[in-house]
């Protein structure tokens, strides 16, 4: 049995109570800690297989992060029949019944990398059904934020690529995110300020339609036969 520490609130709260107020700084300081918890869980030759902003928990004081809900995470020898999960987060190949890998768990991670920089779910304003399955499969993603770092933005790009081959590893991952937070780290406070304004702004045109009120308390079991391949697309026809 697995005991934790009593955490505060979920990323998806916390981005829906502080978005406004997160710099660019606080951003990829929340994705590198996502990333190095992943990478404990990968070190242990274990694929979670269920990541979303539902179950990265989060205490306020100290900013600590937890990833939770690891009833799915297992060996990566394992072969469940089934597909679960929040649609969304769920790789390409994994809705098309090729099975999880290290390199799904990537692909949820630049979904999670989209949210933060967003403040909105991915694919908010869509149902979870099959139509929205193959519209990821076929290569749709979320619109990218205006102003977002362009080594962040590349980064996600990578992240959620259609062949999981081209996604990369955790570690190299993890060692781009170190990269990046560290440019900002040092970057003065007054010019990353700045480089905030744009996304508070175009956060609160659409805050009143965008926000969410969906709470992740469970996985949902997803199936799609007969889906095609997974594809990229061009990035003029990426959508919401």
């Amino acid at each position: 049995m697995l005991v934790m520490n009593r955490m505060d609130l979920n990323l998806r709260e916390y981005l829906q109570q502080k978005n406004n107020q997160l710099t660019w700084k606080k951003r990829i300081h929340l994705v590198y800690n996502i990333i190095t918890a992943l990478r404990q869980i990968h070190k242990e030759d274990a694929i979670h297989r269920d990541l979303h902003s539902g179950n990265i928990l989060l205490k306020q004081v100290n900013q600590r992060l937890f990833i939770s809900d690891l009833a799915f995470c297992g060996p990566a020898d394992k072969s469940p029949n089934d597909v679960y999960g929040n649609l969304p987060y769920i790789a390409p190949e994994v809705i098309s019944n090729k099975g999880y890998t290290f390199k799904s768990d990537i692909y949820s991670i630049a979904m999670l990398m989209w949210e933060i920089s967003s403040g909105q779910p991915p694919f908010n304003n869509c149902k979870h059904n099959c139509c929205l399955a193959i519209r990821i499969i076929n290569g749709e993603r979320p619109i990218i934020i205006s102003r977002t770092p362009l080594e962040y933005e590349n980064l996600m790009k990578q992240c959620w690529d259609d062949d999981p081959l081209k996604r990369p590893d955790i570690t190299t991952l993890w060692e781009k995110i170190n990269e990046i937070y560290k440019k900002y780290l040092n970057m003065p406070n007054e010019l990353e300020e700045n480089n905030n304004l744009e996304i508070n702004k175009t956060n609160s045109l659409k805050e009143a339609k965008e926000r969410s009120s969906i709470l992740f308390t469970s996985s949902k079991i997803r199936n799609c036969e007969n889906c095609p391949e997974p594809r990229n697309v061009t990035e003029g026809t990426i959508a919401y």
